[in-house]
Parts: C-alpha cells; sequence; structure tokens
C-alpha cells in the first residue's frame, strides 16, 4: 500500500532530473502519472536538455513499477499544449489529484549583456509556464473540491544574484504566484506550496557554462573545480542535494500529514536558507 494508491500526478518538465526521480517517487506510492517535457533544445539553454528518448525512458522506469503513465511532448510556453495535455491525462487516467509544476531552464548573462530572447525564454517557460500548468490542472481540481500542487521555486527565489537576474526574477515570481493561488483555492480543498532547492545535481548545474559563473578564473573548470564554490553556498558541507531530496519534499507537501500546509515556501537547501531571512 501506498500513500498515493488510487491517484495521479502530472508533472512537468518529466523526461529527466528533477521531473523523472518525482514521477518515480509518486509511482513507488502507488500514483500514476502524467508528464510532459518539451524534449527539444532552447537556443538560450546553454546546456544540452531533454531529447525524446529521455521521455521515454521515464515512461519505462514508471511502467516497471507497474502503474499507468502517460509521456508527451508538450512546451509549458503553450497554453494550448498544456491545456491539451491536461485533458489527455483526465481522459487517459481519469483524474488529476497532484501538479507538480517543475519545468525550467537555467542561462546566464548579466543584465547589461541580456538579449530579449534570453530575457523572454525564461520567463515564459519558468514563470509563465507554471502559470499555464496551473490554469490547466484547475478545472479538474476545482471539480472534485481536492487537488495538490507544488511549484519549483529556488533559494533564488529569496535573494537576487549576478549573472541569472532573469531566473532570479521568474523563481520569485513563482512564489508570489503561488502565494496568491494558495489564497484563491483555499477553500475548495486545495493546497498550494513551492519548494526552494540550492543546487541540484542535474545537468542544469552540472554543464561548463555554470561551471564558469562559480570559478570564473579557472579554465575549462570541472565538476571537481566547481565544487567547493557550491559547497560555500551550504551550511551543510555538501555541494549540492540530490534529485530524491525535492521529490521527497514534494511528497511531503502532497501527503496528507501536509493537509493545512499551503502558500508556503519549503526550502531543501541544505542550510543555504539559514542565512536567509525568508
Amino acid at each position: 500500500m501506498g500513500k498515493f494508491d488510487g491517484k495521479v500526478v502530472l508533472i512537468t518538465g518529466g523526461a529527466r532530473g528533477q521531473g523523472r526521480s518525482h514521477a518515480l517517487k509518486f509511482a513507488r506510492e502507488g500514483a500514476d502519472v502524467a508528464f510532459c517535457d518539451i524534449a527539444s533544445q532552447l537556443d538560450s539553454v546553454p546546456y544540452p536538455m531533454s531529447k525524446p528518448d529521455d521521455l521515454q525512458e521515464t515512461v519505462r522506469l514508471v511502467e516497471d513499477l507497474d502503474r499507468r503513465c502517460l509521456g508527451v511532448t508538450a512546451d509549458v510556453r503553450d497554453r494550448g499544449q498544456i491545456d491539451s495535455f491536461a485533458e489527455q491525462t483526465r481522459t487517459e487516467l481519469g483524474r488529476i489529484d497532484f501538479l507538480l509544476a517543475n519545468a525550467g531552464i537555467f542561462s546566464f548573462s548579466t543584465v547589461a549583456d541580456m538579449d530579449d530572447r534570453k530575457w523572454q525564454e525564461m520567463i515564459d517557460t519558468n514563470l509563465t509556464g507554471v502559470f499555464h500548468a496551473m490554469r490547466a490542472v484547475l478545472p479538474a481540481m476545482l471539480e472534485q473540491n481536492y487537488g495538490r500542487i507544488v511549484a519549483t521555486s529556488s533559494m533564488a527565489g529569496k535573494t537576487g544574484s549576478p549573472n541569472i537576474a532573469h531566473y532570479c526574477a521568474t523563481k520569485w515570481g513563482v512564489i508570489g504566484l503561488v502565494k496568491s493561488l494558495a489564497q484563491e483555492v483555499a477553500g475548495n480543498g486545495i493546497t498550494v506550496n513551492a519548494v526552494c532547492p540550492t543546487g541540484v545535481d542535474t545537468t542544469m548545474i552540472q554543464n561548463e557554462a555554470a561551471y564558469k559563473l562559480f570559478v570564473p578564473d579557472v579554465a575549462g573548470p570541472s565538476r571537481e573545480d566547481a565544487a567547493p564554490a557550491f559547497q560555500r553556498l551550504n551550511s551543510i558541507p555538501i555541494p549540492w542535494v540530490e534529485t530524491v531530496d525535492i521529490s521527497n519534499a514534494m511528497a511531503f507537501l502532497c501527503s496528507d500529514e501536509a493537509r493545512y500546509i499551503t502558500g508556503e515556501t519549503l526550502a531543501v537547501a541544505a542550510g543555504m536558507n539559514a542565512a536567509n531571512a525568508g
């Protein structure tokens, strides 16, 4: 018996990384899984994004856990695609109980040098994409008078940082969106929260462009070169947390144990949050 038997989770950005980890965590707890992913490259993103093979691998891994799985190629920037994905989920899996609004990208630039495309792709993916996902699942949740929505923000949603102002802006925006929606649907059996990780050990930060941000004086920096700089962000002496640590937080916020937690930000940050007033 799992804590999510008979439930359905909808995940954006589920082809790999945190999204895949969430899919497997919820499947192990008995949930059927629907996820989408763009599964292609955006020009402004300096690391390899997911591919169709990644999407199919997540489907295989969930089905190996004897759960139903719907994996769809869809772009969170496109409201029509996300609405269609949510409707397909209801048709094929019967309901939507949980939304994990996880899809996101990371890129780097000073404000002075940032071009409009880099700004817009970040806003459209990391903030508008969360809005689209929320809007898509709310009809089902309001109809059943029950739901759990958890969005991926970041510790960058609680502070500013040079060279990633556009990323920080989206993650601050996600927190404002979460807190506002939480109040709107509090009387409808729906909770809305955000998880704020420190660096997570995924391709989003395990790439040369991200390493250069942290160790700019090293030519061609490696993971080993960057690890001490990442570790200095955290009070617990580790450079990054694992995807399962974020999945565990997502599962808690969707569980009955968290039924009266809403409008909250949960830091999974190895103590990075200890020096932050938020």
